[in-house]
């Protein structure tokens, strides 16, 4: 049993509610029952938060204003707990949303020691109570990230040493969760000139990334500076991958692009391959669709072979390209002038109609550009000319084939 409060306490009391219920604070005065307990008092602070105006509650009950179904019992544990033990309620307010409340609870009793009066005191939480439950939230997607990716997450004081050391990745370097800490990271991966460079930015407050090769395992990682109320740096966070299942996959690709680089070039040189038919006198054959790539490629090829073998005539023949486009065109004739500046001669061969029509179009000068009908025919001009010249330089008179 309670003791029963005097007069001069119930009076005290009496004027310390009156200053809270008229002040600023989260207040209410209620009577009756705890489980139907009224409203006889009603803070401008509980007007407020709660959003009833005071004449809209004073008389009703409680449960029929800011407490729901569930809450009534949760007032109930409140109302018979120990004087002053808080309690967290959600309310509705008067518009529809949603206040969370923390509250304590302080009975007033008369000469006899029953309760006449109940005081409840709060204060708006639920800002905090949104903190708490994204905190929480954080907390639990933070564990999800470690427990399960193949990562290491490291926090270090400015100094650089470990303050926290965990991930799933930890596992692949022979670790475990916090076995690094109190380490310093300098002392640890720092050997690396490279590595070094990257942590050292990172504590002088600029993000860093950099690979690494560590513990039999290939390692992506970045550092980030960690800054302190004012913005100054103050130590730092690692977030590192284990890469090693992708540098593997890169290099296997690296490999697998160099093998179709070289099969290509194997099937460029098969489709424009520089035959030597006759002495000093070379021969391509192209064949299929010839773009400005692979005239620009022919010429080049074409141009180091006649160098290469001394050849005195070079035969492009065309009789198996299909088509060519205008810039094409333009190279073809410019190939030969190419060919005539190092003293060799350029004939073309086996011109389909509608590439002879394309270079027409396109007025090019074809005066100066030896063309013949099919390959055996441009053989043997060439096989003509260098007896011709063969002849005159021994001062003979050979008859022409």
């Amino acid at each position: 049993m309670t003791e029963a409060a005097n007069p001069d306490e119930l009076e005290i009391a009496t004027g310390y509610m009156s200053a809270v219920l008229n002040g600023p604070f989260i207040a209410m005065e209620c009577t009756g029952d705890t489980g139907a307990l009224e409203i006889a008092a009603w803070s401008a602070g509980a007007a407020r938060v709660l959003g009833y105006a005071r004449e809209e509650v004073i008389g009703r009950r409680l449960s029929d204003t800011i407490l729901g179904g569930a809450d009534v019992d949760l007032w109930r544990r409140l109302c018979d707990g120990p004087v002053g033990a808080p309690l967290t309620v959600q309310h509705r307010r008067a518009d529809g949303g949603v206040v969370v409340c923390e509250w304590v609870h302080q009975p007033m009793r008369d000469a006899g020691g029953r309760v006449v009066r109940r005081l409840f005191l709060g204060q708006d939480v639920t800002g905090l109570g949104r903190a708490a439950e994204q905190a929480r939230d954080h907390a639990i997607l933070l564990r999800a990230i470690l427990d399960h990716a193949p990562l290491v997450a490291c926090k270090y004081d400015r100094n650089g040493v470990f303050t926290f050391h965990d991930g799933k990745g930890i596992e692949r370097a022979g670790l475990t969760p916090g076995q690094l800490l109190g380490m310093n990271v300098l002392d640890l991966y720092g050997v690396d000139p490279a590595s070094a460079e990257a942590i050292r930015r990172a504590f002088a407050g600029e993000a860093a990334e950099m690979d690494t090769e560590a513990h039999g395992a290939s390692w992506r990682s970045w550092f980030l500076p960690v800054l302190d109320e004012r913005g100054a740096p103050d130590g730092a966070v690692s977030v590192t991958f284990d890469i090693t299942d992708l540098k593997r996959r890169e290099s296997e690709i690296e490999a697998k692009l160099a093998m179709i680089e070289a099969q290509q070039q194997v099937i460029r040189t098969l489709s424009t391959p520089i035959i030597e038919v006759w002495d000093r006198v070379l021969t391509m054959p192209m064949v299929g669709v010839i773009d400005s790539a692979r005239t620009s490629e022919v010429m080049d090829n074409l141009l180091d072979a006649i160098v290469t073998k001394g050849a005195r005539f070079a035969i492009l023949d065309l009789t198996g390209v299909d088509a060519v486009d205008t810039k094409t065109a333009s190279y073809l004739v410019e190939l030969v002038r190419a060919i005539r500046l190092l003293g060799a001669e350029g004939v073309i061969t086996g011109i389909r109609s509608n590439v002879a029509q394309t270079m027409i179009t396109l007025g090019l000068d074809l005066s100066e550009v030896i063309t013949m009908g099919n390959l055996r025919a441009g053989l043997k001009l060439c096989i003509r000319r260098l007896n011709i010249e063969a002849a005159a330089a021994t001062g003979g008179a050979k008859r022409p084939q």
